[in-house]
């Protein structure tokens, strides 16, 4: 009971830290449901690496799971500023074209669409989170030099989260097709758009042009959520 009570003070003593850590750990339990399908009913037995949990839209969910465990508050708003922009953007993005989310068992496709459109209430609720617990509102003029370390910081986890799947694109290619990120330079780029930009720059050029530009995507959604915010305290 005592570690209990000591875990509830010292982690969870703030509701979204609840709320995260539980939405962390639905969206774990339907990946290993995910997994296990697509391995015994899909795949006879036999893993197929393309499914590996480590794409842009796995990483909200290992996010939600070691949020709470950790204290450091500048770490926090890396972690939420990642969410409020890398994760809205690829859960908004997806439904740009959404061949990648149908399969051919129906509960795999509803599973794929609940997730997109849980990682888009994730970035919101995140994004709220962010304003209401880092910007004092008496310093509306900061808020722009608040939201730009955080950024930088988001920025840093999400080249390194690109720096890991390529180590696993090219480490794990001789095991089965596998492209996380989808930025396997063995595989012709398959995001819509960019796909016909590798086409005229080349796959490695187009791979790169692609990271650039989910980078100024995410900047641009911290633009917004920074102006949003601006607004909402001239309403006050």
């Amino acid at each position: 009971m005592k570690s209990f009570r000591f875990l509830r003070d010292k982690y969870f003593f703030h509701p979204h830290e609840c709320l995260f850590f539980l939405l962390g750990a639905l969206m774990l339990a339907s990946e290993i449901w995910k997994q296990l399908t697509l391995t015994f009913y899909i795949g006879g037995g036999q893993y197929n690496w393309w499914y590996f949990p480590f794409q842009l839209c796995s990483i909200p969910m290992y996010v939600l799971l070691s949020y709470p465990w950790i204290r450091k508050r500048s770490v926090r708003q890396t972690l939420l500023m990642f969410l409020m922009c890398y994760s809205l953007l690829g859960g908004v993005a997806v439904f740009a074209d959404t061949s990648g989310l149908h399969y051919p068992y129906f509960p795999l496709t509803l599973h794929s669409y609940t997730w997109h459109i849980l990682l888009i209430c994730i970035g919101i609720l995140a994004g709220w989170i962010f304003f209401r617990g880092f910007v004092r509102p008496e310093e509306p003029p900061k808020v722009l030099t608040h939201t730009l370390r955080p950024f930088a910081g988001s920025t840093c986890l999400y080249l390194a989260c690109c720096l890991i799947a390529e180590i696993l694109n090219l480490s794990l290619d001789h095991l089965g097709t596998i492209n996380m990120f989808y930025i396997n330079p063995d595989y012709q780029m398959q995001q819509v758009i960019f796909r016909d930009i590798s086409l005229v720059t080349g796959n490695a050029p187009g791979i790169l042009i692609y990271i650039a530009a989910t980078v100024a995507g995410a900047f641009f959604l911290a633009a917004l959520w920074t102006e949003i915010y601006r607004m909402l305290l001239r309403n006050t």
